[in-house]
C-alpha cells in the first residue's frame, strides 16, 4: 500500500486507492515462461528432397522415361489401372511397373529407387488411388509420386 503525498502542505500520509500492479505482471511473466517450456513441439516431419541451387555443371544428361501409372474411372466404378497405356489388372500391377522400369533404363543398378508416377481420374474416390499406390509401396518401389494436373488438361489426355 503506498502513500500519498500532497503538494506544499503537510497534513499527514494518506492511503492511496490505487492497486500496486508490479506483483501481478511478475507473476503473468512467470507464467509465460512455464508455458514457453511446456508448450509441445511439433514432431511431425515431412522429407522433402530438393533439387541443389545451383545445378552442377556436367554432361547434359539425358532425361529418364518416367513410368505412369494412370488409374481410370470406366464409369462402372471400378477402376482400371494402365502402367504406360497398357491396361493391367491390380495384382499383375508391380510385376508390370518393374517391367516398364527395365524397359525405359535397362541400366538402372537398382529399379526400385526408379520414380513411379500415379495420376488418377479427379472421380476417383480417395481409396481407389491410396490402394493402388499401397500396392506399389508394397512391392517396395521406393519413389512413388502423384501427378497433379488441372481438369482441361486431364481431358485433353483422353
Amino acid at each position: 500500500m503506498g502513500a500519498k503525498l500532497s503538494g506544499g502542505r503537510r497534513k499527514g500520509l494518506q492511503p492511496s486507492s490505487e492497486p500496486n500492479i508490479v506483483p501481478f505482471i511478475d507473476i503473468l511473466l512467470v507464467l509465460l515462461i512455464i508455458f514457453m517450456v511446456a508448450a509441445p513441439i511439433p514432431t511431425t516431419d515431412v522429407k522433402v528432397d530438393l533439387p541443389p541451387p545451383v545445378p552442377p555443371k556436367e554432361q547434359p544428361v539425358k532425361p529418364k522415361t518416367p513410368t505412369v501409372v494412370d488409374i481410370r474411372d470406366d464409369g462402372t466404378g471400378v477402376p482400371q489401372i494402365f502402367v504406360d497405356g497398357q491396361l493391367t489388372e491390380p495384382d499383375q500391377l508391380a510385376a508390370k511397373v518393374l517391367e516398364r522400369i527395365t524397359f525405359h533404363i535397362p541400366d538402372s543398378p537398382n529399379r526400385l529407387l526408379e520414380t513411379v508416377r500415379v495420376r488418377a481420374d479427379q472421380t476417383l474416390p480417395y481409396a481407389s488411388v491410396m490402394e493402388t499406390m499401397g500396392i506399389l509401396q508394397e512391392a517396395d518401389f521406393q519413389k512413388v509420386s502423384l501427378v497433379a494436373e488441372d481438369a482441361i488438361s486431364t481431358d485433353q489426355l483422353r
